[in-house]
């Protein structure tokens, strides 16, 4: 049998819950005269629990008699606006005996219950499906640090359940971020990682987490592991301290159960792709204080592209400790050990790609091995109905390995000589880093109020630290190979070496860096309509690089030390209860590298963030619509200093023909351009209904120079596309001889972006304006636009599923590029598998 929440509430406690207030429970509190704002009234606050002491989250509680209810969050606490005077409060929840509280709720006051426990049920359900009752908009999440909705907060939140990965076959993240507007992939550089972008800005180590962890993304995350994945958009530096504009995303790992259960699977796919999965959960022994979970995936497989290969092997173990009623502990762990072949692409010659969707131009035994480890201690702990704190410790360790052929550069273009055209010289190169990264994290979080203001209110403090080492060897020629004729035999060129082995060590670089960040927020409710979330981040970090050159014996120390201010306030105001219109502001940092002319460091660059939308649950609560629109601008940015270079006495210096010397040294730079952000976003999700769900959006973006005197003012910034536009539709089969089918189809359009390299407005041979009828040999690439389109097919018997998926069904052929030399195809059409049975 397949029921909604709702259904199983009215199984679970008919005598406590009527009709009416289920339907209050899906819609949330509703206007109605109750909640006229010429009727006094006071607010209940509580939290419950279930007999064994887990948090229970999605509990309804209803006010017995009216259409007044909520449900309760991920830790089992709820708020509740309700007219003063005595009321009656019933606590439901499937498989629980229902609990009536009687309170007397003050005027303009809060009562706070004591925790309340739900004692099992002796009454038996038949087996049931439970499915998401509440909208995208209602769903608090992790990545906010709040305990609030996201249609309180005057910030664009997104996120992606466990559900919608599996109906998609998630297999990487760019297969998830096709659900969410304004997040792309940028590039795939090497074929080694995906390089994520939003807004215009990449999402770098600095903007990715997991579990509110910052975790180095050098490596494909592995998929199979997720719960959800939640994305804050526009500016978390109050959150985060140093990151880009563009927002954050947190993935959040699948946790401990204390019921029995879990699954086994196997994936197939074109290409010789296979993976066996294994995940299992359960309470630890009988305990109802210590429960476990296990992940874990064996992966192998070929490729579209000719030699590729892969091969990889992920374990996720995590433990969940019942400390106290009111305190939970989560130990995670995870390690994934990553080998690949490294792929720079197809190529290309004077900025025109060389189409084709399986060339490959390394070598067959160039290997990128990566390994990384990461623990995770999570300790939450009620400190009363009204504050909690939650403190996290991190540990991650990165390692990676990589031998390979160079990027295919200065291949010839045959202009002096036809039938050198194609002809290009590989040289080998070689690099190996490791990273150590530890991360300690307090949070504060409270509800209370002031008078008349209900505040929710957060006070933070976090430090972490990177222990870098990076060894880079010269690289040095091997052979020579023609890109149109792999197997033509070409002489090898002067001075080349027989392996890896035989380059020499260039550099060995240390890092050691170091940040702290105290902050505060405050979500200020004036009025049921009116709220004011305004807060301030101090951030602190030192960047010590140690860089030893072996030629020359050489060690150079840097230093330096960086800290800023992060302001945010944003307004929310709601008309009814389930729209939002919202404005914010806010302001992050960037730290720079490099040395102005006078040699002193530059100063971080600041980004200012304008951003306006709508949120709404309509229908209901069955659909969610959400608009926003944006406005990004970095009015200091760091760009090449191409004034005259200076004597000590503070003379220009003159180059043999009287003329003034231009700087040219690209490490001495100055805060004198600027790039602007603009777009718009469009979020739509459903909540399952008769079957159905649909997730689509629409995004466009159109980040530019603005200012510079380097490039061209209104040209783009490379790698991301002016429009994204996704839309998802599932149908589940049910009361039918279909049940247990499920369809769905996908598409996901990428508009046009560019790559390349942007048109300088100086000469690099003598940092001067380019002479009259002549250009930059520098060109931007214009990246195809396309359109995914994937079916999804599933079927599911007893404790049996199988799943399949045809991806790429109108085979389309576009590139994710960097620059000019990293020239990846997107995959053809294939097809996956996946055959599981629950435990």
């Amino acid at each position: 049998m397949r029921c909604s929440l709702p259904f199983l509430l009215l199984v679970a406690a008919p005598a406590a819950v009527n009709a009416q207030s289920l339907l209050a429970y899906n819609n949330q509190p509703t206007d109605g005269p109750t909640h006229s704002p010429y009727v006094a009234h006071g607010q209940v606050v509580g939290r419950v629990v279930l007999a064994d002491g887990q948090a229970a989250e999605q509990v309804s509680v209803m006010v017995k008699g009216t259409t007044i209810g909520t449900s309760t969050d991920a830790d089992g606490s709820f708020r509740l606006r309700l007219p003063s005077g005595k009321q009656t409060l019933a606590i439901a929840f499937l498989g629980y005996v229902t609990q009536e509280i009687e309170v007397e709720v003050p005027n303009r006051g809060t009562v706070s219950l004591n925790t309340v426990t739900l004692a099992k049920s002796a009454q038996q359900l038949t087996e049931v499906r439970i499915t998401e009752t509440r909208s995208v908009n209602q769903r608090a999440t992790g990545v906010s640090k709040m305990p609030v909705r996201p249609l309180d907060l005057p910030q664009a939140v997104l996120s992606i359940n466990q559900e919608t990965l599996e109906q998609q076959q998630v297999l990487r993240l760019s297969d998830a971020i096709v659900n969410t507007p304004g997040l792309y992939v940028m590039a795939a550089t090497g074929g080694t990682q995906e390089e994520l972008g939003g807004r215009g800005f990449a999402y770098g180590s600095n903007n990715t987490f997991k579990n509110g962890v910052r975790f180095n993304n050098g490596i494909m995350p592995e998929a199979s592991s997720l719960e959800s994945m939640e994305v804050l958009k526009g500016s978390t530096a109050i959150l985060y301290g140093n990151v880009s504009a563009g927002g954050a995303l947190n993935l959040v790992t699948k946790k401990p159960k204390f019921e029995r259960g879990g699954s086994v699977a196997l994936r197939t796919g074109s290409f010789g792709f296979w993976k066996p999965m294994v995940d299992v959960y359960g309470a630890v022994g009988n305990s109802d204080k210590v429960a476990y979970r296990l992940n874990t995936t064996y992966e192998q497989g070929n490729s579209y592209r000719d030699v590729v290969q892969s091969d990889r092997f992920y374990v996720n173990p995590s433990l969940l400790f019942k400390l106290t009623p009111k305190t939970d502990l989560v130990l995670e762990g995870d390690h994934l050990r990553d080998n690949r072949t490294p792929d720079f692409g197809v190529g290309a010659i004077d900025y025109q790609v060389l189409e084709s969707r399986t060339r490959f131009l390394n070598l067959a035994n160039a290997n990128n091995a990566a390994n990384q480890t990461s623990a995770t201690a999570t300790l939450t702990s009620r400190l009363s109905d009204i504050w909690q704190v939650r403190g996290v410790a991190g540990f991650q360790r990165y390692d990676v390995e990589q031998r390979s052929a160079a990027r295919p550069t200065s291949i010839n273009n045959g202009k002096t000589n036809p039938a050198l055209r194609g002809n290009w010289t590989r040289n080998l190169q070689r690099s190996q880093s490791t990273e150590n990264y530890f991360l300690a994290q307090l949070d504060l979080t409270g509800s209370f109020h002031t008078g008349f203001l209900s505040h929710t209110l957060l006070l933070g403090a976090d430090a972490d630290q990177y222990q870098t080492r990076a060894i880079s060897y010269v690289a040095a020629p091997y052979d020579n190979i023609n890109v149109f004729d792999l197997g033509r035999e070409l002489s090898r060129p002067a001075g080349a070496v027989g392996s890896y082995n035989d380059l020499k060590r260039n550099q060995l670089t240390l890092g050691n860096t170091r940040r702290a960040g105290f902050y505060a927020q405050d979500l200020v409710t004036i009025s049921e309509k009116l709220k004011v979330l305004a807060g301030l981040r101090w951030s602190y970090q030192e960047t010590p690089s140690d860089v030893y050159t072996y030629a020359s014996g050489k060690f150079d120390e840097n230093r330096r030390f960086d800290n800023a201010f992060s302001p945010r306030v944003g307004v929310v105001y709601q008309p009814v209860k389930t729209t939002s219109l919202f404005a914010s502001y806010a302001n992050s940092f960037q730290p720079n590298t490099g040395r102005d002319a006078a040699g002193a460091s530059l100063a971080p660059s600041t980004f200012d963030q304008y951003e306006v939308g709508v949120k709404n649950d309509l229908f209901n609560g069955a659909l969610s619509a959400n608009v926003t629109a944006y406005r990004i601008v970095n009015s200091n940015l760091a760009q090449t200093y191409l004034g005259p270079v200076f004597q000590a006495d503070g003379s220009p210096v003159l180059n043999p023909d009287g003329s003034v010397k231009m700087n040219l040294d690209t490490n001495i730079k100055e805060l004198a351009g600027e790039v602007t952000s603009k777009g718009l976003e469009l979020d739509v999700q459903s909540k399952p209904y008769l079957g159905w769900s649909v997730l689509a959006g629409y995004s466009y973006n159109m980040t530019a120079y603005t200012k510079s005197n380097i490039y061209e003012e209104g040209s783009r910034l490379r790698y991301n596309p002016a429009h994204t536009a996704n839309l998802s539709v599932f149908y589940t089969f049910d009361n039918t001889f279909l049940k247990g089918l499920n369809a769905g189809v996908t598409g996901y359009y990428m508009g046009d972006k560019v790559a390349g390299r942007n048109t300088r407005l100086y000469n690099p041979a003598d940092g001067k304006p380019w002479p009259a009828g002549t250009r930059d040999a520098f060109q931007l690439i214009e990246v195809p636009n396309y359109l995914l389109f994937d079916a999804s097919l599933g079927y599911s018997y007893n404790r049996f599923s199988l799943r399949l998926k045809l991806a790429n069904l109108l085979n389309e052929l576009s590139y994710n590029m960097h620059d000019d030399n990293s020239v990846n195809p997107i995959a053809p059409r294939n097809y996956s598998a996946t055959l599981s049975f629950k435990l």
